[in-house]
């Protein structure tokens, strides 16, 4: 959740899930940030070598570039990062059927696990994606499928497409018609990407298999990342009952058995299951100490609590919510998908007050008899009912300095259970102490040798401040439910 919001006039219906689709390029999608340009230089020049060429930009381009970096938490900036994702590309550039193309590659500043192509050329990576990779040889393989993409025109295809369908799909219509809220089903405020064809996706993944073998990267990296990425969102899915990948790149580059068997064909036609470079120890190396899952300085989750040391406050959800923090909301959903909870900074005049502003017409169907001004915590603060065909709402509105800071409780049916949330959640917002708007920081990589005696369950239990921690040990080393570890080798752990 950013630290500031906006509130639109047609903020009449609160669970209503718009796809968002690019005004002007549309994303192929299949941290600070790391920029560079890689191609072949012009052969007869040897004096003077010919300039790159350099990725063209255009107004739309740009205005799109700047929605990319708002939507996904900005760049990242990371020199070792950079060095090594510069050298990969300047291979698999060079390697490919158009070494004179030129390629901008950013890393987003997001735990989500995804990559994404421009038509130009401007290639996008989360340091989700690139926490969640064990080697360069996976890391060259996403680069070089998004590559394969613009090699192909597929994000010029999708571009077209998009300008002639712009649809809006609602999720939930009985409340309301606001395209910054989210629907119940999660309704992630990241960009929802245009998808590629069937087709598509298996010609990219034969061009970009092709790509890295030719640059000596293990051609198997493709099946091996497909798989890692298809554990970790089955992981998640086991976590909410709702769809967790609207915003990674499994949800629009679906690793079916399918096509991890057609990447592992494609391999073969290059190399034997041992050939090609890994480059494991560089990338480890390169991402040690990368900071995991969300920045602190856009509010983080921690459990059922959620902290914002940068404004200052927090709040606990109640027992098996599951919370994800998003750019525009926090969400919350019970196990079961029967209640769920909505947590936003709205702009509310300060002649006005609480009690008007939940009246006044952004929600339909208020009970005004309901309205009541209370103070919570020392803060001012007002609550109201409101009932929809499916869904029964308890909102609350909490002044806190000159921001006012929005409840939305949702539950299929009004119990004491669904009230006593409520009332419990809200009650838990605080001020943040001096204390621990210090100690708040990010999670980060941390790369390890296993000692004699180690085993996955053992270090595991070095897993700091994650959820099912033997579970994402093997995730992010991309270790099946089988898999073991040896002394001596280097595996990553999550640690705070």
């Amino acid at each position: 959740m950013t630290g500031t919001g906006r509130q639109t006039s047609a903020s009449r219906r609160l669970w209503a899930a718009p796809v968002l689709l690019c005004a002007a390029l549309t994303l192929s999608a299949c941290g600070d940030a790391s920029r560079f340009e890689t191609a072949s230089l012009k052969p007869g020049s040897p004096a003077k070598p010919a300039p790159k060429p350099a990725v063209v930009q255009t107004p739309a381009g740009e205005k799109e570039h700047e929605r990319i970096l708002a939507s996904y938490g900005g760049s990242y900036d990371d020199p070792r990062l950079e060095a090594l994702i510069t050298k990969t590309v300047e291979r698999l550039v060079a390697a490919s059927e158009r070494p004179d193309l030129a390629y901008k590659v950013t890393i987003l500043n997001s735990g989500a696990v995804n990559a994404f192509a421009l038509p130009t050329g401007q290639l996008y990576v989360t340091r989700g994606l690139v926490a969640l990779a064990s080697d360069t040889s996976e890391l060259s393989s996403v680069l070089s499928h998004e590559m394969a993409h613009v090699l192909a025109k597929h994000a010029s295809i999708r571009e077209e497409q998009a300008r002639q369908a712009a649809v809006v799909t609602r999720v939930v219509t009985d409340m309301g018609s606001d395209p910054d809220l989210s629907a119940l089903a999660l309704a992630k405020s990241k960009l929802t990407m245009a998808s590629f064809s069937r087709a598509q996706e298996f010609e990219a993944d034969g061009i970009g298999v092709g790509i890295s073998a030719r640059a000596h990267f293990d051609p198997y990296g493709a099946s091996r990342f497909l798989a890692s990425m298809e554990r970790n969102a089955a992981m998640k899915a086991g976590r909410t009952p709702l769809d967790p990948r609207a915003q990674d790149f499994l949800s629009s580059h679906p690793a079916t058995p399918e096509r991890v068997q057609n990447a592992q064909a494609n391999a073969r036609q290059y190399s034997s299951p041992d050939g090609g470079e890994r480059d494991r120890e560089t990338y480890l190396s390169a991402i040690d100490n990368i900071v995991y899952g969300e920045d602190p300085s856009e509010g983080f989750v921690r459990g059922r609590r959620f902290l914002h040391p940068k404004l200052g406050f927090t709040f606990q959800a109640p027992e098996a919510f599951t919370l994800d923090n998003t750019a525009q909301a926090v969400i919350g959903v019970r196990e079961g998908g029967n209640q769920a909870m909505r947590f936003d900074v709205v702009r509310v005049p300060s002649e006005q007050t609480l009690g008007d502003y939940l009246n006044s017409g952004w929600m339909e169907n208020v009970d005004k008899a309901s309205t009541e001004e209370i103070t919570i915590n020392g803060f001012p603060a007002a609550s109201a009912t409101a009932q929809g065909d499916q869904w029964q709402f308890r909102v609350y509105a909490l002044r806190f300095g000159s921001d006012v800071y929005r409840f939305i409780f949702a539950a299929k049916s009004k119990t004491t259970e669904s009230e006593r949330n409520a009332r419990e959640t809200v009650g838990s917002f605080r001020r943040l102490t001096l204390a621990e708007i210090q100690a708040a920081r990010p999670l980060r990589i941390k790369v390890i040798t296993v000692q004699p005696g180690d085993t996955v369950e053992s270090l595991s239990h070095r897993m700091n401040g994650v959820d099912r921690p033997l579970e994402r040990f093997r995730i992010l080393n991309g270790l099946d439910g089988s898999g073991t570890v040896k002394a001596r080798d280097r595996v990553k752990v999550v640690v705070d």
